[in-house]
Order: structure tokens, then sequence, then C-alpha cells
């Protein structure tokens, strides 16, 4: 199945090519995002595009850590920093949107230019240094929220300004702060962009933090369980895989967001001037698919069935969700993908998808997981 499917892609293509392209890309970032919760999230026009956009087939519904889905396709943290837009980006069809990263401090991110282009990898570079408002004001968005609202998780990371060794009270923080409004929280150790943040996946390092946030959640909300995951990098060593996936099964974790942006160069289209130029940052979107499929695979053999992957990185079509799905992933996320295939990409994503199930038997989408692993 083709990206070139649909008028609407089409017309969105030659939109990017001639008038986004020539803008730099956070400032594009900034003006799409801002056309979509002016216009999708208004109460006039939002239902109606939902009622064309969402996802209706029955197929595509699951369930993950007791919340059902309505696809398991979301939109990655990265996207929505602030929760300024999380209805609206639910009424383009992602069954969920996860916020953030959400940092217990405000922090206005790294220095601009942050946010790169590489269009002939349909990729992006960015270093950006989780840019967001704290986790108070992002609590205070997520409160407001309506019924409407789509599933909603919140990824959290460690602020700048705090040294490594008060990081476990940071993610605290943030958990307190935000987790009485997340369907689910991920906890962030795997950005390249704020200095010693990925030495936290290190097991003697994670450990301790990811129980603290556990215990803060369930002192804070004894009578509702909230499901607690850990997002890794693309590029951590095998070894390093397995032992995130003993440490999830050990603690009781809910699960694994796999995975993060690359600092690997290797392999890229994209002339090595372009990328010199750039700099320093992580890359997303295609370059992304085969290694983060690959890590989907050795996680879903080390994690048992109870335990959820979503996979992110290099989603570009429903085909991809697909072998996903079937390797383990029982949630999809795209982002990049839906950076250059436009607003209506969710719900191709979702439509191609639903055929690839329907034509394979597959009566849901929950039923295809980790087909191909066992």
């Amino acid at each position: 199945m083709s990206q070139d499917d649909g008028g609407d892609d089409g017309v969105y293509r030659l939109l990017f090519r001639l008038v986004l392209s020539r803008v730099p890309a956070e400032l594009a970032h900034t003006l799409g995002f801002g056309l979509i919760r002016l216009v999708v999230g208004s109460p006039l026009l939002g239902p109606r595009i939902a009622a064309r956009l969402g996802p209706r087939d029955p197929v595509l519904r699951t369930r993950a850590f007791g919340v059902a889905f309505p696809s398991p396709l979301g939109l990655a943290a990265g996207f929505d920093k602030d929760a300024r837009g999380t209805v609206a980006l639910g009424r383009l069809g992602f069954g969920h949107v996860e916020v953030g990263t959400v940092t217990g401090l405000a922090q206005p991110g790294n220095p601009k230019p942050r946010l790169f282009r590489l269009p002939a990898d349909r990729a992006l570079v960015n270093r950006m240094g989780f840019n967001n408002s704290g986790a108070q004001n992002v609590a205070a968005r997520l409160r407001a929220l309506g019924r409407d609202r789509p599933v909603v998780g919140v990824n959290i990371g460690k602020s700048k300004l705090v040294p490594a060794g008060d990081a476990a009270a940071d993610y605290r923080l943030s958990a307190a702060l935000t987790g009485p409004y997340a369907d689910y929280l991920v906890v962030n150790v795997s950005s390249p962009n704020t200095p010693g943040l990925r030495e936290l996946q290190q097991v003697t390092l994670l450990e301790p933090l990811l129980n603290a946030v556990r215990a803060e959640l369930d002192r804070l909300l004894p009578a509702r369980r909230v499901p607690l995951l850990v997002k890794i990098t693309v590029d951590l060593a095998s070894e390093d895989v397995d032992a995130v996936a003993d440490l999830v099964s050990r603690l009781g974790l809910d699960g694994v967001v796999a995975t993060n942006t690359t600092t690997a160069r290797e392999g890229l289209a994209s002339p090595p001037g372009t990328l010199a130029a750039i700099g320093a940052g992580g890359i997303s979107g295609l370059p992304l698919n085969r290694p983060a499929l690959d890590i989907v695979r050795r996680l879903r053999a080390r994690l048992g069935p109870e335990h959820v992957i979503v996979s992110v990185g290099g989603i570009a079509t429903g085909e991809d969700a697909y072998q996903r799905i079937k390797a383990g992933a029982t949630l999809v996320q795209g982002y990049t993908g839906f950076i250059y295939a436009g607003l209506t990409w969710p719900n191709r994503v979702n439509r191609e998808l639903a055929l690839l199930l329907r034509r394979d038997g597959f009566t849901s989408a929950a039923a295809a997981v980790g087909v191909d692993a066992s």
C-alpha cells in the first residue's frame, strides 16, 4: 500500500514541498499545530472531522493494561509537548496521544535551530531538549480536558537543571502532578538531548528510579493503578535491551515503549555535508524502521504476554504498523510519518491496517499481537 494513496495526502505533499519545506522546521510545526488546534479543536468543526477521520472499524479495537483503545495507532511523545492540542489530535484518528516529554521544572529547551528535516530519508533530526511548560502547567491542561478526550499517555523526563543524583525526586514530582490525569505514564530515559539522561538506562540506575515513580503513583492514587512503562533508545546493545526487559518483569511494570531516536548516522541518503551542518541530535523516521522492528521482536521474546510493547520509530504505512503488531507490539505510534504525510495520515494508516487484519482473518488487532513471534 503506497504512501501516495489518497487525494488529501497528495494535496498535503504538494503543500509540504512548495511551502512548508521552505519554512524552518520548528516554525512549520508551530504553525501547523496551531492550525490543528484552531480548526480540529473547534467545537463546531472538530466533531465533524472526527466523524470522518476517526477509527470506526471495530477490527482495530484493542486493549492494553486494562484500557480500551479504538485503534492501536497513537501519536508519539514530542508533538504535543504541553497538552495544548490533545483532543484535536485524537479527532484526526489517533487511538491515543502521548503528551510530553514533561519535566518537573519548566524549561526552554536547547537553543534554536533545533529541529531539521532530512527529506531524502523521510526523517527528522531534533535536539529540542525537553522544551515544555513544566508538569504543573501540563497537569492543569490535562485536568481541563473534556469528555471527548482520547486515551492520554504522559511521557515524563528529567529536568535539565536537576543533578543526576536527584533524578528520582524530579521524576516523582512529574508523576505526582500528571499521574492523576494519565491513562498511562512513561518514564523517558532515552532522549539523546539531555546531558547524562541515557546513562539512566543502566539497570543499576534505572531500577531505583522506576521504583520511586511506582511508589509515588501508588501512594498518591491507591484506588487506581496507573500503568507505568519505560521508554528506551534504539541504540541500546542487545544485552542491555534484555536487561531492561528483565527489569520490567522483575518490578512488575506494565511494559516498554521502544524506541526513541538514534544518534547513528550510518546508511543515510542525505549528503554527509548536510548532516555535518545540522550537527548533533536524534534521528526519527524511516531509518529507524528495521532496527525498531528488531527490538520489538527481541523484547517480545524476553517479556511475557502480560507486558505491553509500544512500538515507535519509522512507521509510515499500515503495513509497517501491522508488522510491528505481528512481531509483538500491542500498540504502535507515529510522529515523523505524520509530519511528512499530513493530517489524513492516521486515518489512512488505520484503513490500511484494518484491511490487512481482515485479509488475514483476524477479528481484532489484539488477536494479531505476536503471531510472528510465536
